[in-house]
Parts: C-alpha cells; sequence; structure tokens
C-alpha cells in the first residue's frame, strides 16, 4: 500500500489534513522513502525517520521521543506523549512546524 491509498482509504473529512501533512514532510525530507511501516504511513531513510497516521479526533505525528523533547517548547499547545503529537481535527495544523520537525528527525535518524 502507498502513503496515498492510505489516505483514500481514511474518512473523507479528514484525508485533506492527512494529505496536508503528507504533503509538508514529503517537501521537508523529499529523499526519505515512503512507506507503510507499523500500519501507518512511514518516511524511510535506512531506518523509519517518522510517521503519521489517523486517529478518530486527531492526527497522530510519531517523529519519537527525543523530537517531542526537542520541540517540546513550540509544542505546547498540542497533547504529546513520550513518542507522539496529537494533531487535533479541530486545531489548525502546524505545517511550518511538522515540517521543521521531520528535517531535524532525519538529519537525526537517518543512515
Amino acid at each position: 500500500m502507498t502513503i496515498p491509498e492510505y489516505i483514500e482509504q481514511q474518512d473523507t473529512a479528514i484525508r485533506p489534513r492527512l494529505y496536508a501533512v503528507y504533503e509538508t514532510i514529503r517537501a521537508a525530507i523529499p529523499d526519505a522513502e515512503e512507506r507503510i511501516s507499523w500500519g501507518m504511513p512511514t518516511f524511510w531513510k535506512g531506518r523509519n525517520i517518522i510517521h503519521f497516521a489517523a486517529a478518530k479526533r486527531h492526527i497522530g505525528l510519531y517523529p519519537g521521543a527525543e523530537a517531542i523533547e526537542t520541540f517540546s517548547d513550540r509544542l505546547a499547545d498540542f497533547p504529546t506523549s513520550k513518542g507522539a503529537v496529537r494533531l487535533k481535527n479541530d486545531q489548525e495544523l502546524p505545517l511550518a512546524l511538522v515540517a521543521e520537525i521531520a528535517r531535524w528527525s532525519y538529519e537525526r535518524n537517518r543512515r
């Protein structure tokens, strides 16, 4: 399955948001390979760099615990856990921040 195929399987209301996250990450790290890993859209370069996924009330962004810690001050408006950010469907997507996190994760984790 491709990332666009994954997105097309999601609820029509969230698809534009998923495409926005997808295109943002894709533009930020164009050298990363796209795949589905752990059932989620994933960008990979020798290892998993960053994932995202649809949930009922949010989009989960999974850059890993170190990224969450590094960007914690800028993620204050979003629920986070050890390695994830919840981009709530009723909030504007922080696409510039998503791109920055993706680039940081790529530089930190690529092989």
